[in-house]
Formats: structure tokens, sequence, C-alpha cells
């Protein structure tokens, strides 16, 4: 290898290829390593074929060995974002931090101890380091990695020799409460720490004893503090919703409080340059704000849908980093505000801090189910970021606009939302005039008018251009909530099913209601839809059955379509009318035919929850789905076999799911109050002599790690390529 590299790459062009190469080879050894570290012809044999297709590694080497072995499918494009998991620690971990060279990592846990790992390996060096008698809150290295501090429950905070694993000294005493945020100056001289006693002290950190007199000034606990990068100033975050900003030389406050978070503030930082401050709240939010000025930098950064408990820069300044009780680790572009790719996602419980590594390539984590988490900062998994930050509640209905250049959106908000589907932001003010929860939104087949339906009882007709309502009044007659609506192929007619038991059907020009409510269905009907041709309507309803009626006479078409054991809450026509498909609370979906009136195969199983949401690709061989169980499921309209994994990423119940016009894309809507576009597969391709599929999703990519060890599934030969989100 050394003999390769040193021929092949010349000038600044091969400077930056042997980086790359370098890098990748990093990542090789952290999932591919297991073959080659028994046996070495294994690096060629069994290793490099099963390095993602886009990785510098296997584009530059494979030409070289041309008869190992090949992925047949579903070869990853990636590395895989989750690295290593560290686990001894036997309660939640609280606070974790990388050394300055990267190369271990320690965390302090409610089991009372301190634990240093190898970064590398993922193996814990040594014992844990024992001494508190309480919870560890917070723990971090000295700027050249020989001592660790640590603050506890017990209100003391204590320092360790790294490489002996032994306390220096007695522990430093003075906090009267719980000890919640320690952290070493930049030279290293001096520890901060922040308290449940209100208060935040300056530690001599060679001698032991506290500098001058406590810090004063919040009013309720201190649960975050940090030096600045040149160590003259410390800032804290507090229970009392604010961040203070303090002279480390004077021990006097600097300036008013920086306030607007609306919860308790739980973490805050200084970028690297010390112009900025990055803190985190339980309002749910990140901010920025210039700790020169005290003001707030742009709006606050949305996406996480729980307590931010732990933020940071990284080391360059150009993102930062969220842990937040949504179980989810978020990077964010630090200047534009918005979120770089998807959560990373494995956590099976609140992300309580987190890291980067002093180069800015890996991420660590620590978490309430007792992991500690290494990944790779630069994976993005998801295609495009979450469409969020302004729906204030439950997205109940999503749908693109005929030519997949918008998405348009409904929400418990009471507010209709029109989004550019490419760039991810909303266009435009928020369509408003429903008084209660919108339930189901639609455009028209020519785009240019919008169609709500809400609890409010009322539909409603939008300008999709300017954005306002179309017509004087709502389309009134419904005596119950109205909770699906959709267009006629042609754009004339308008189809609204209801709590009420009724189908009605409107003019969309006239805004009345077309002859007499289509009546049948004994309880709730939660789905309508137009066939293709227009001639007929499926409904299904609370009542367990879907049914079809003739649009022109308002008659039901025979018997109403039964197996379903228990409430149908979404139907749709195939884009050539010949079948029907539904999603039920029973967890299942099923596919009837349109003109027998009869079920097509076994029920389609996999969702572990209701099934909220259903329809056709526009060529009609997949169907998508969404549920609460939190995911969307693509599924073989012939077969009646899942495609793939699940998408995972909502951290709610998925309510709403579609394709885009050229199938190419799917768009979700959850009760997380975010949007997702998917990519729903540009090139798949199925196999029918093969039946195996074994794609894996995001949570459990090219390698599982056991104790820190890759264990490699060299036998993930796929039969589709894969369409979940990485």
């Amino acid at each position: 290898m050394r003999f390769f590299v040193t021929k092949s790459f010349q000038g600044k062009k091969g400077y930056e290829d042997v980086a790359a190469l370098a890098k990748d080879g990093v990542k090789f050894i952290h999932n591919l390593s297991n073959g080659p570290s028994a046996s070495t012809p294994h690096l060629y044999l069994s290793a490099l074929p099963f390095a993602p297709e886009d990785s510098f590694l296997l584009k530059t080497l494979k030409e070289r060995f041309p008869c190992i072995a090949k992925v047949a499918a579903g070869h990853h494009k990636e590395w895989p974002s989750t690295q290593i998991l560290l686990q001894g620690h036997t309660h939640y971990v609280t606070s974790v931090a990388f050394s300055s060279d990267g190369t271990r990592i320690v965390s302090g846990s409610w089991d009372n101890t301190v634990r240093v790992w190898d970064a590398e390996r993922g193996v814990q060096i040594s014992n844990p380091l024992h001494g508190h008698t309480d919870y560890v809150t917070s723990v971090a290295f000295s700027p050249d990695g020989t001592r660790i501090v640590s603050g506890s429950n017990d209100k003391t905070v204590r320092v360790w020799d790294t490489e002996r694993g032994v306390q220096i000294g007695s522990p430093l005493q003075g906090h009267t409460d719980y000890v919640r945020s320690v952290v070493f100056s930049h030279n290293g001289t001096r520890i901060v720490s922040g308290s449940e006693d209100k208060t935040v002290r300056v530690w001599d950190a060679e001698r032991g004893v506290q500098i001058g007199s406590p810090l004063q000034g919040h009013t309720f606990h201190v649960r975050s503090v940090a030096f600045s990068p040149d160590s003259t100033r410390i800032v804290s975050g507090s229970l009392d919703k604010t961040v203070r900003i303090w002279d480390a030389e004077k021990g006097v406050q600097i300036g008013n409080p920086l306030q607007g978070h609306t919860g308790y503030v739980r973490s805050v930082a200084f970028s690297p340059d010390g112009t900025r401050i990055v803190s985190g709240s339980d309002d749910s939010t990140v901010r920025v704000w210039d700790a020169e000025r005290g003001v707030q930098i742009g709006s606050p950064l949305h996406g996480h849908t729980h307590y931010v408990r732990s933020v940071t820069f990284s080391p360059d300044g150009t993102r930062i980093l969220s842990g937040s009780f949504d179980k989810t680790v978020r990077v964010w572009d630090a200047d534009r505000g918005v979120l770089i790719g998807s959560p990373l996602q494995g956590h099976t419980d609140y992300v309580k801090s987190v890291a980067f590594s002093l180069d800015g390539t890996r991420i660590v984590s620590g978490s309430d189910d007792n992991t500690v988490r290494v990944w790779d900062a630069d994976r993005g998994v998801q295609i495009e970021n979450p469409l969020q930050g302004w729906h204030t509640d439950c997205v109940a209905s999503v749908a693109f606009s005929p030519d997949g250049t918008r998405i348009v959106s409904g929400s418990d908000d009471k507010t209709v939302r029109v989004w550019d589907a490419e760039k991810g932001v909303q266009i435009d003010n928020p369509l408003q005039g429903h008084t209660d929860c919108v339930t189901s939104v639609a455009f028209s087949p020519d785009g240019t008018r919008i169609l709500s339906g809400s609890d409010d009882k009322t539909i409603r007709v939008w300008d999709a251009k300017r954005g306002v309502q179309i017509g004087s009044s709502p389309l009134q007659g419904h005596t119950d909530c109205v909770r699906s609506v959709a267009f006629s192929p042609d754009g004339t007619r308008i189809v609204s099913g209801s709590d009420d038991n009724t189908v009605r059907v409107w003019d969309a020009e006239k805004g009345v209601q077309i002859g007499s409510p289509l009546q049948g269905h004994t309880y709730y009907v939660r789905s309508v839809a137009f066939s293709p041709d227009g001639t007929r309507i499926v409904s299904g309803s609370d009542d367990n059955t879907v049914r079809v009626w003739d649009a022109e006479m308002g008659v039901q078409i025979g018997s109403p379509l039964q197996g379903h054991t228990h409430y149908v809450r979404s139907v749709a026509f195939s884009p050539d009318g010949t079948r029907i498909v539904s999603g039920s609370l029973d967890k299942t979906i099923r596919v009837w035919d349109a003109e027998r009136g009869v079920q097509i195969g076994s029920p389609l199983q996999g969702h572990t929850h209701y099934v909220r949401s259903v329809a056709f690709s526009p060529d009609g061989t997949r169907i998508v789905s969404g549920s609460l169980d939190k995911t969307v499921r693509v599924w073989d309209a012939e077969r009646g076999v899942q495609i793939g994994s699940p998408l995972q990423g909502h951290t709610d119940y998925v309510r709403s799911v579609s394709f885009s016009p050229d199938g190419t894309r799917i768009v979700s809507g959850s009760d997380d109050q975010t949007m997702r576009v998917w990519n729903a597969g540009r090139d798949m391709r199925i196999n029918n002599n093969i039946e195996r599929n074994v794609s894996q999703s995001n949570e459990e990519s090219m390698c599982s790690l056991i104790n820190g060890k890759p264990i490699n599934h060299l036998n993930d030969i796929v039969v589709f390529n894969p369409i979940c989100n990485s």
C-alpha cells in the first residue's frame, strides 16, 4: 500500500488525493477490520469489496484488484454514520468529551464513575475512576490531555491523572449544591464550575483552591459553563432562562443577560474565535448570540422536538452540534442556521452530551441508554433537510403539486402552507382562515388551486399563486369534522368525507354541493378519492369498510369491501383505476380489485402500529404507507412485499404520505411538526428470481457494532437498490 501511494500520487492534486485516501483508510479500519486483522489477504479478498461505492479507497484500488468479489446489488454508497458503540456504564451517561489529540474519550455517568475510552478501538482504558459518591454530571479533558476534571451531585469538583487513573489532590469543595458543569480554561491553569447553588466558581487547577468569590447573578440553577478561547471570559447558562457572560479575571458580569429562550438554558459554548455563543434550551431550540454585543444572531434553530441538552461549535466554527431528549444528535450550519443532513439516530434514550473531535471529523454523544456513541461528522443520510420551523403543531396532510415543484401541507396549527420542494423553504405566508385543525389538503390537477378540509366542518379552496381564498365563503354542509378532500381529475368537482358519516360532492367552480350526500357508511368517513377517469369515488371509514360510489348518480357500486378488522384511515385508486389500496388501524395495507370488489392477495404486513396513509406510485408499481410506528414504508404493489427498509427519521407519528408526480420522491408529514422528502428510488429494479431483502436502515448501517467491535455483514446482498435515506 505504501509503494502504491508513493508512486501514484504526485503534485498538489496528488497530495489532496493522499489525504482523501488516508481519511477513507481510517473509516475502512473502523468498519471492516475484522477479516484483515485475522488474515492480511482478506484486506483485498473480503474487506475491500464492501467499501462503499463512493469511497475514494474503493475507486482508487478496485482497478488494481480486478478479480476481487463484487457486490451484486444494494452496495452501500457511503460509510455509515455510526462508527463505534462504547458500552460499560451501568447507568445514564451524562457527559462526554474528546481529548485534544482525538485518541481518547472521557465519559461521566450516574453510575458515579468517570471512564476513559480508546476512541479508535472502542474499548475502555484501564479501570473506571472511582471517588465521587453521587452522580457524575460533567467531565472534560485538560488541553494537554494529562488531566480530567469532573463535577458531581456530591457537590465536589475532582481532578484526575489521565495516565495513572488516580485522583489528584483533594476534591475541590465550596459549592453548596449539585455541580452541573465543569471545564478547563484553554491554558489549563484554571477550572470553572457551575452549580445548582446558582453560582459560577473559578478554581486554580494546580493548587486546587477557589480563585476569588463566586460569580453571582443567576436566579436559578446554573447548568452549563464555558471559557472563551482566550480564557478572559466565562459564559453560563441557567434555569432562569438566561445566558450570562463574565469577566474571568475580575469576576463580574459583562453587560446584561442574554434573553430570548422561553425554557431553561441547559448548555452554552463559545465559538472558536470567541465572537459567538451557542445555547440550547428546554424550549427545544438552539440559539446563536453575538458575544460582543449580547444580541441574538438570526432566528432560533428549530428542529429538535424535545429539550436540547448539549450544544457546541465545531473546531472551525462552521458547524453547531446539538443533542436532545428527542434521542437525536443534529449538526447545523452555523452561518445559515439550517440543519445539515438528517438527525443522527441510534440512541434509544435521551442524549445528554455531545462533542466534536479536535479535527472536526467525529462526533461523540452520551445518552440515558447508558451508551457512548461515536459518529462520522461528515455523513448526511437524508436526501433533503426536513421542511420545518414553521408549522407549530402536528402535520396531518401533505401532497405534491402536479409538476413536483411544490408541496402543500395542512396542520393542527389551523394553517395550510406551501413549500418549495427543491429548496425546502416556505413560499409566502401561511394560508389562514380555518378555525380548527386542517385535516386534508390537495392540489388541483393544473396546480393553480389548493383544497383543504378541516375540523371546523368546512372545505376551502385557495388560489395557489396568490395565497388567498377563492370565494367569499367556505364550502359548508357537513355537520361534523371534514377528514378528507380531493379534486376530480378534471378539476371541476371536489369530494369530501366527514365524521358525519357522509361523502359529499361539490362543484369546484360554483362552490355548491352537487346532489345529496352519499350515505351508507355507519361511522366516520376518513378518506376519499376519485378514480382516474372521475367516474367513481372510493371511501374508507371507521366502520372498517371500503366503499365504491358512482360519482355521477351518487349511489354505491356493489357491496362494501370487507376484510379490515379495524378502522380504515386511507384509500386510493391505482393510476389505471383497476385497483384500490387501503390502510387501516389493524396495521395492514390491503389491495382490492376495483371492478370485482375482492381483495387481491394477502394483506401487506410490517408496520407495528396503525397505518394512517397510503398512496400508489404514478406508475402503479409501488405503494407508500405512513404509520404511527413513525416510519414510512414502500411496497411492491404486484408481489405484496416490502421494498427495502423502513424510511426512518420522523420522531413522532407519520400522518400523511405521497409520491411526487415523477415517482422519484416521497413526502411525509408527521406529528413531529415536520415534513420530510425521501428518495423513492430512481433506479429501483426488481429481481424476480430472488425474494430475499436484507437492505438495512440507517440505524443498522453497513456494520453492527458489539462492544465497540465491528461485526461485518458480508452476506448483505440485497434485492433492491436502497430506497432508505442513506
